[in-house]
């Protein structure tokens, strides 16, 4: 029953989003042919376009917004650390554009995600996690979430057709009760964690194993000292 059940969601869902991209594409031939700035339609096309598709100044992004939406274009957002990029945020990202045409994360910055999660994150470093979103296929905008921005600055300035959100999000949830977004926002969509790993527990695995080899060596080390003392 259970598997005729999950059967029939997969099914569901590959349907939904054939038709997503159906769309889509339809759209993007209208982009391509609308009065849209040069600059602007180089962040749908299917190359990287770093400089186009990477925008840090958040009046730029504002503006660009409303281009998008002039052209009729759906515009979602969705924020988070994103360290360690790993198949569940690849999931996850790929959920979240099925709910539009534009995908923009917003993505905290070094700063931010020490206050947020701690001393010792993130473990790869900004730049190179705004690259490693930008070439995931289903992400057209990057920008950065700074330390001076609340939670709520970039959603308060895109006021997206859809706020995507996590459950893993805790530092969000009370927010989103609380419903103080709503009003900026078309639908909040709150998505399950996409795949059974996360970033938290993939560096706690490999801290445990550093330690682990660690006591290993410690102890190899301590019995040949031993050992040699007891040889003298």
């Amino acid at each position: 029953m259970r598997a005729a059940f999950l059967y029939g969601y997969r099914q569901h869902e590959e349907v939904r989003r054939d038709v997503h991209l159906t769309i889509r594409a339809l759209k993007s031939y209208a982009v391509s042919t609308s009065s849209m700035s040069p600059s602007t339609k180089k962040i749908l096309e299917t190359k990287t376009n770093f400089s186009s598709r990477f925008v840090p100044d958040h009046a730029e992004l504002k503006e660009l917004v409303k281009e998008f939406k002039k052209e009729g274009l759906k515009v979602v957002l969705t924020q988070g650390v994103y360290d360690l990029l790993h198949e569940g945020h690849a999931l996850y990202l790929e959920m979240a554009k099925s709910h539009g045409d534009i995908l923009i994360v917003g993505v905290d910055s070094d700063e931010l995600t020490r206050l947020r999660k701690g001393p010792n994150r993130p473990i790869v470093p900004q730049e190179e996690r705004v690259k490693m979103l930008i070439h995931l296929r289903h992400v057209d905008i990057v920008t950065l979430r700074e330390a001076r921005h609340d939670i709520g600055e970039l959603i308060r300035l895109i006021r997206p057709d859809v706020l995507i959100t996590s459950t893993s999000t805790e530092d969000f949830k009370k927010d989103l009760e609380k419903g103080i977004y709503d009003e900026f926002c078309g639908a909040i969509v709150t998505l399950p964690p996409q795949a059974a790993t996360s970033t938290t527990a993939r560096i706690r695995n490999l801290t445990i194993e550093g330690a682990e080899k660690l006591a290993t060596e410690i102890q190899k080390l301590t019995e040949n000292f031993i050992n040699e003392i007891r040889k003298n």
